[in-house]
Order: structure tokens, then C-alpha cells, then sequence
């Protein structure tokens, strides 16, 4: 019951149908966005929200019901980029194009924003997005996996899906650290990236039976 009223306060209370609504919930969402990336989580409640984005409280409650609701909506607004990039890095015929084109994407996604992307990994971890957050690892490690074993060029592993897990792990922390960082040369940090990846990648094949190593 406790998990159940906790997701359902993270819930819009209705989606915007009409052309002026979906304007207002936008609205709503970039003004979030906009103090988190220059005030922080501590100033950015509703109140702040609907003033900076020029709409009543009334009017923001129509759409949220609490902060937590808002935030949910803008990692939402955040993510899908993400989810489109690594869904087109799945049709890329060959591995490791496909796994550097889901670097890239990580990378894009981290530095696109870089000050509220960093809060909302914060808030990621804090809010109870447990399922939500599994559907997107699953969509990731499915499409690294099938990388790894069914695209032209893919490499000769003993276990495509742990790889696949370690990969993740190794793109998701760099890419996190740059970012507590502040570091904003995304080229630079997508070519450190696919170094550690590649180098991952050529210990974890077999060799004559073996793992390389």
C-alpha cells in the first residue's frame, strides 16, 4: 500500500490535451528545469516554479500535484532523447558502431545540460523510480547485448549479458564522474570512454578457448 501511494504522488494528475495546455505544462517543466540549473534543488519548489514560468499555482496544480510530481515529468522530458538515441543505435549494422553510437548518446545526454543533468541524476537515486528506472536499464543492456552478439563484427564472449552489464557500469561511471566534474568536452570524454570500452571488450574475448588476459 505504502509503495502504491508513493507512486501515485508522483503521478501528473492529468496529461495535457489541448494545444494552450500542453504550452503550460512546457512551460512549467523548463522553468523547473532552469532553477535547478541555476539555483539548485533547494529553490526550486512550485511556488518559484510558477512564478519563473508565468503561471498561477492553481494552474501548476492542475497538472502536479506536489514538486516530486514535476520533477518526475521533467526527467521524463530529459530521458527521452536518451531513449530515441539508443533506440537508432540499435539499427546499426556493425558492434562496435552501435556501441559507440550509445556511448555517444550517453555522452550527449550528460553534457546537452550538464548542470541539470546532474541534479537530476541526484533525484533519480532519491524518488522511487525503481521500475521506471529498470525499463530503461533493460532497454540499454538489451540492445548492448544484441550488439555484442548478433551485429557484423561482434566479438567472441564467453558471456555477452555480464559484458554487457560491465559495459554499462564503465560508460555510466565516467560519464557520471565527467559531469560531477563539470567537464564540457564531450569529444574528448567519448574518446576516453570507447578507450575503456575497447579495452573491456578485447580482455573478455575468447582465445583459443580461453579468456584473453
Amino acid at each position: 500500500m505504502a509503495k502504491s501511494t508513493a507512486a501515485q504522488r508522483l503521478k501528473p494528475r492529468k496529461a495535457p490535451v489541448q494545444r494552450r495546455s500542453a504550452q503550460t505544462v512546457e512551460a512549467v517543466l523548463e522553468a523547473a528545469a532552469r532553477i535547478l540549473e541555476t539555483q539548485g534543488l533547494v529553490a526550486c519548489t512550485t511556488n518559484a516554479v510558477a512564478e519563473r514560468a508565468g503561471v498561477s499555482i492553481g494552474s501548476l496544480y492542475q497538472y502536479f500535484p506536489n514538486r516530486d510530481a514535476l520533477t518526475v515529468a521533467l526527467i521524463e522530458r530529459e530521458t527521452a532523447q536518451l531513449v530515441v538515441d539508443i533506440e537508432t543505435a540499435a539499427l546499426v549494422e556493425s558492434s562496435r558502431g552501435c556501441v559507440q553510437t550509445m556511448v555517444h548518446a550517453a555522452v550527449a545526454h550528460q553534457m546537452r545540460r550538464p548542470a541539470l543533468a546532474r541534479v537530476i541524476d541526484f533525484e533519480e537515486r532519491r524518488l522511487p523510480l525503481g521500475q521506471r528506472n529498470q525499463r530503461l536499464a533493460d532497454l540499454v543492456h538489451g540492445v548492448l547485448t544484441s550488439a555484442l552478439t548478433e551485429k557484423r563484427d561482434a566479438p567472441q564472449l564467453s558471456d555477452a549479458g555480464l559484458v554487457a552489464h560491465d559495459l554499462l557500469a564503465i560508460v555510466h561511471g565516467m560519464v557520471d564522474a565527467a559531469g560531477q566534474r563539470d567537464e564540457r568536452d564531450a569529444a574528448a570524454l567519448e574518446v576516453r570512454v570507447m578507450r575503456a570500452v575497447d579495452g573491456y571488450v578485447a580482455q573478455s574475448q575468447w582465445v583459443g578457448g580461453d579468456t584473453a588476459g
